[in-house]
């Protein structure tokens, strides 16, 4: 049957009703004797002809008109036309079929849509990290032209190989946090959140800004109840803390002041990492956790831009949130809030 075209099915159904009244009408003829029996019959059967052709002109072209308006409506969905027109007469299957096309129509068009966006993504984060490389590739060829262009002291030899390791070191911290970025993005690492003390993350984050803080005569302090446990990933979140605090550290004069401070909400705990730092205009406060972002007048400090957003990201995906308050000349306080379960 799924080789008989619809035409042809039709005529066979025809054939099939005629011969059939037409042995009725015989064998009832025959029985009674009547010739206006099989007048009658060959009447009957006529008409039902007659009405079956028409139905069948009338289903060939309500097919037709369906099959041109479905042909119109796939070659728009596949050009990113209009949305495809819905069928008035929601009972019919021509309707049925009509409203799955146009939800595959808008399927197709949030697809399209989502591509578009991870291509702009892509061609930014590309532009991104072709910007934070130039820099300090540039600063390599150069040091390397020099060396080979001509003698130089022992003192000054030690001062290009230094330049040498501040440049691959930034491009080392690049790409360790383009890696990590990466990895939370596309979801090859999941944050496993577990009960645990808080102090032992906070530990674990200032524990990598010691050296840079005394450096700079910059004082730390941190409250934090020992007993208070929170259900989050240790690694990841002191990660984040120290993001936090690193920028701290970075934006902090000679002699000021850091504070960290914890405290325990109905559904969230809330950990500050306050510092006496140049602070953030208003303007700005928004723009500072986007990827690469850095403010002209600290291009002079190390780092690329990315803490701030690998802290977000680290606390979103673990059911929190930050914000920033800051005050140009008084610091800033930057606040992370983990939800307890």
């Amino acid at each position: 049957m799924k080789h008989i075209s619809v035409k042809t099915m039709f005529l066979l159904v025809e054939a099939g009703a005629a011969v059939s009244m037409l042995v009725l009408t015989f064998l009832l003829s025959a029985m009674t004797g009547q010739g206006w029996v099989l007048l009658a019959g060959a009447l009957l059967t006529a008409c039902a002809l007659v009405w079956l052709f028409l139905l069948t002109l009338f289903f060939a072209e309500r097919l037709s008109q369906f099959t041109s308006d479905l042909c119109q409506s796939m070659d728009r969905m596949i050009s990113g036309g209009e949305e495809p027109a819905r069928a008035e007469d929601r009972e019919t299957i021509f309707a049925r079929i009509s409203y799955r096309l146009s939800r595959l129509y808008n399927i197709l068009q949030e697809n399209r849509r989502r591509v578009d966006e991870e291509r702009q993504e892509l061609q930014t984060l590309v532009s991104d990290i072709s910007h934070q490389v130039k820099t300090p590739v540039a600063n390599l060829k150069m040091v390397a032209d020099t060396l080979l262009a001509k003698p130089v002291t022992e003192q000054e030899r030690r001062d290009f190989l230094q330049g040498i390791r501040s440049q691959t070191d930034k491009l080392e911290f690049l790409v360790q946090s383009m890696g990590k970025a990466s990895r939370l993005e596309t979801g090859a690492i999941t944050l496993e959140k577990r009960d645990g003390p808080l102090l032992d993350t906070l530990a674990m984050a200032c524990s990598g800004i010691v050296y840079g803080a005394e450096k700079k005569g910059i004082a730390v302090e941190v409250h934090c109840p020992e007993d208070l446990r929170v259900s989050h990933d240790s690694k990841w979140t002191a990660e984040a803390l120290f993001n936090l605090l690193d920028n701290a550290v970075k934006y902090t004069p000679a002699g000021g002041k850091i504070s960290v401070s914890v405290e325990q909400w109905e559904m969230y705990v809330k950990l500050d990492v306050a510092d006496t730092g140049k602070g953030i205009p208003e303007s700005r406060q928004a723009a500072i956790f986007r990827r690469f972002y850095r403010e002209e007048e600290v291009h002079d400090q190390p780092g690329v831009g990315i803490g701030l957003y690998l802290a977000r990201e680290i606390v979103t995906r673990q059911g929190g949130y930050i914000k920033v308050t800051s005050e140009v000349g008084r610091g800033s306080t930057f606040s992370m809030f983990l939800p307890v379960r």
